[in-house]
């Protein structure tokens, strides 16, 4: 299973903020496919506009299918935006379960844009209890350590494996794109949602 999932390693770097040396920051792009006219995936945005997107050979597409929360186990390597609740504490937004070959891919805690004020925390589980909100996670990465609420229906995901006939119109997709030198945006990994999962992150 993990050595399908390797290829996945890159696709991850889209969803949880994996560091990359690159030019430039990434755009990341969360909404639907409009369309898929060759080599050109057309994105209606979460903000309104459509955008397009050219997509590099090779290409690597992932998805991503639920994960029971009561299956994260100390030990288990996770990265999950969060809010600032009203009482102070962090509050899970999403959680992102990571393969085993994927450890230690974005480490840290640091500002992301799932919603204005986001925080993501790349690190490792090292224990879980019952809160009054739903579940409690201690989480400890390189230089810190945080305390998670994760409440009831927050979405709860690891990748899997998809592929290109995979980006069809209609499906939601998050990824990141930079531009070429032509000036265009460009993707060589794409996460897409399907059998009614879309990517949370």
């Amino acid at each position: 299973m993990f050595t399908r999932l390797l290829p996945l390693v890159a696709a991850a770097c889209l969803t949880a903020s994996v560091a990359v040396a690159q030019t430039a920051p990434p755009t990341r792009i969360r909404g639907t496919i409009a369309s898929v006219e060759g080599q050109t995936l057309t994105i209606a945005t979460r903000e309104g506009p459509k955008v397009d997107v050219l997509l590099n050979d090779p290409l690597i597409v992932a998805t991503v299918k639920k994960f029971d929360l009561a299956d994260i186990k100390p030990n288990t390597y996770v990265g999950i935006a969060t809010r600032t609740a009203a009482g102070g504490e962090l509050q899970a937004l999403e959680v992102l379960v990571f393969p085993e070959a994927m450890r230690g891919a974005g480490e840290g805690h640091y500002a992301w844009d799932l919603e204005p004020g986001s925080m993501m925390t790349n690190g490792t589980v090292n224990g879980t209890v019952d809160a009054t909100s739903g579940r409690e996670l201690s989480l400890s990465f390189k230089g810190g350590s945080n305390k998670i609420v994760v409440p009831p229906n927050t979405p709860i995901v690891t990748f899997a494996p998809a592929e290109r006939a995979d980006l069809k119109p209609g499906a939601p997709v998050m990824f990141g794109a930079t531009k070429n030198a032509e000036g265009k945006l460009a993707a060589s990994r794409v996460t897409v949602g399907k059998d009614g999962v879309a990517p949370p992150m």
